[in-house]
C-alpha cells in the first residue's frame, strides 16, 4: 500500500478526511446543516460500486442505516444506531468471508469491497443526515468517527481471556482499505480481504501450537494517519499480544517482508485524492527516529515454504545521507545518521503504517515484541479482462495471497513463542 518506485505502488493503507461541520448549535426542531459527500463517497455512484454492492446482498446497508438515523430522536439515539450498524457491518462481512450465513450473491466470499463501498454508503448517509433535534458543532464528526472504528473491527479486537486461553499465542493483523480507484474503480485489496478471512480464527503455528489472530483494517487516508488512527488502535493492544503484522498490498508476483521503514511521505495521493509529502506527524517529533525495523523473524519466514509466490527480506531503502541533499537507494538498508526518503515499502500509507506501529512499539518499551510488515502480490485480475468486476483468476490469486499470509502468520508466531519462553 505504498508507491514502491515511480510507476509501481502497493496497497496498504490511511481515516476519512472529516470535512468541516457548516454552521453551529441548533435549537431542537432545527435542521442541521449537512456535510457535502467526500471525494471517496462520490465514487459510489459509478457502476461497479453498485454492481459489487448488489452482487454480494450488501446494497441494503446504508440505506438501512439511513433509517435507523431518521428514527434518531437524540444525539444518544444516534450513536447507538451508529456503533450498532457499524458493528454488524463489520461482523457481516467477517462471516461472509469465513463461509458463515448467506452469501447475499454470486460475488465471491473472499471479496473485501462489499465492506468498502457498504461502510461508504453509511458514511455518507450519516454525513446528509438531516438531524431533527439539531447537532452541536462537531457532533456529527464523533458519529462519523465512531462510524469508522466500528465498522473497521478497530474496537472489536477481542483476544480469548481465562483457562480457555491458556498457552495460546495471540496475533494481531492490520489490513487496507481498496486504494487507486480512480485508475480502476474495480480494485480489491487482498491485505484487507485477509484480515475479513483470519479475524477470530484460531490456526496452529509451526511449532504445533495454537495462535488466535484478531485483525483490523485501516483507511487510506493520510490525514487519519496523522490523527493518530493507528496509535489508537494499537497503543492498548500492543502490551498484551505475541506478536503483530501489518499487511498491505506492494509488488507484483511476490511477497515482501520490509526489514526496514522510514519517518518520510512521498506524496502520492490518497483515496481522497491528498497528497502529503513530509516527515511523517508524530507525537513528540524531538524523539522520532528516521527509521525503525522490523522484528518478525524474517529468516524463518522467507525460508519456509508457505505458498506459490516467492517471499523476499526486503532490505532496500531511500535515503539522503548524512551531509549530502540528494536521495540514494542503499539495498542493504540505511547508514548512519542518513534522512529518510522511502522505507522497503516505500513511502506511501503501507510505509508509514510500519513506522507507526513499530515505533510505537519501541516507544511502549516492547522493543522484543515480534511486529513488522509484510507486503502480498498486487492482486491481478485474469487476462483480457478489464471491465468485469471478478474473474476465476482474480479470486484464485486473493484466496492464494490469503491462504500464503495465514501460512507466514503460522510460521513466525511458531518462531516468535520461542524467543518469548526464551
Amino acid at each position: 500500500m505504498s508507491p514502491i518506485r515511480p510507476g509501481r505502488h502497493a496497497l496498504g493503507v490511511a481515516l476519512l478526511t472529516l470535512v468541516p461541520l457548516l454552521g453551529t448549535s441548533l435549537p431542537a426542531g432545527a435542521a442541521e446543516p449537512t456535510s457535502p459527500a467526500t471525494v471517496e463517497e462520490q465514487r459510489l455512484d459509478r457502476a461497479v460500486p453498485q454492481e459489487v454492492l448488489r452482487r454480494s446482498g450488501f446494497d441494503a446497508v446504508a440505506p438501512d442505516f439511513g433509517q435507523a438515523l431518521r428514527g434518531a430522536r437524540s444525539y444518544e439515539a444516534a450513536e447507538r444506531a451508529v456503533v450498532q450498524h457499524g458493528s454488524r457491518l463489520w461482523q457481516r462481512s467477517v462471516d461472509r468471508a469465513q463461509g458463515r450465513g448467506p452469501a447475499g450473491g454470486d460475488l465471491s466470499r473472499d471479496d473485501d469491497r462489499p465492506l468498502y463501498w457498504a461502510r461508504l454508503g453509511m458514511t455518507r448517509e450519516l454525513r446528509q443526515w438531516q438531524a431533527s433535534f439539531g447537532l452541536p458543532d462537531g457532533e456529527r464528526a464523533k458519529l462519523l468517527d465512531r462510524l469508522e472504528r466500528s465498522s473497521r473491527g478497530q474496537d472489536a479486537i477481542r483476544f480469548p481471556a481465562g483457562q480457555g486461553a491458556k498457552g495460546m499465542k495471540r496475533i494481531l493483523m492490520t489490513g487496507f482499505d481498496p486504494f487507486t480507484l480512480d485508475r480502476d474503480v474495480r480494485i480489491s485489496n487482498p491485505s484487507g480481504a485477509t484480515a475479513l478471512a483470519l479475524d477470530g480464527t484460531v490456526i496452529r503455528t509451526a511449532d504445533g501450537r495454537l495462535a488466535r489472530i484478531e485483525t483490523a483494517v485501516f483507511p487510506v487516508r493520510w490525514q487519519d494517519f496523522a490523527d493518530g488512527t493507528v496509535e489508537r488502535t494499537l497503543r492498548s493492544e500492543l502490551p498484551r499480544v505475541d506478536a503483530f503484522t501489518t499487511v498491505s498490498q506492494g509488488r507484483v508476483g511476490r511477497i515482501d517482508i520490509e526489514r526496514t521503514n522510514g519517518a518520510w511521505r512521498g506524496g502520492f495521493p490518497d483515496n481522497e485524492n491528498v497528497s502529503r509529502t513530509e516527515t511523517v506527524p508524530v507525537a513528540d517529533p524531538a524523539s522520532q527516529p528516521q527509521w525503525t525495523s522490523t522484528t518478525l523473524p524474517y529468516k524463518e519466514i522467507v525460508a519456509a515454504d508457505t505458498g506459490r509466490f516467492p517471499v523476499y527480506d526486503n532490505t532496500s531503502v531511500t535515503e539522503i545521507p548524512a551531509g549530502e541533499t540528494a536521495p540514494v537507494v542503499r539495498p542493504q538498508g540505511p547508514t548512519p545518521g542518513s534522512s529518510a526518503r522511502a522505507g522497503g515499502g516505500g513511502n506511501y500509507l503501507s510505509n508509514e503504517i510500519a513506522y507507526r506501529a513499530t515505533l510505537l512499539r519501541d516507544r511502549l518499551g516492547l522493543d522484543e515484541l515480534p511486529g513488522g510488515h509484510v507486503h502480498t502480490p498486487v492482486l491481478e485480475f485474469g487476462a483480457g479482462n478489464t471491465s468485469e468486476i471478478t474473474d476465476p483468476a482474480f479470486v484464485r490469486n486473493r484466496l492464494d495471497i490469503i491462504a500464503q499470509v495465514r501460512a507466514i502468520i503460522g510460521v513466525a508466531a511458531g518462531k516468535l513463542s520461542e524467543r518469548i519462553r526464551g
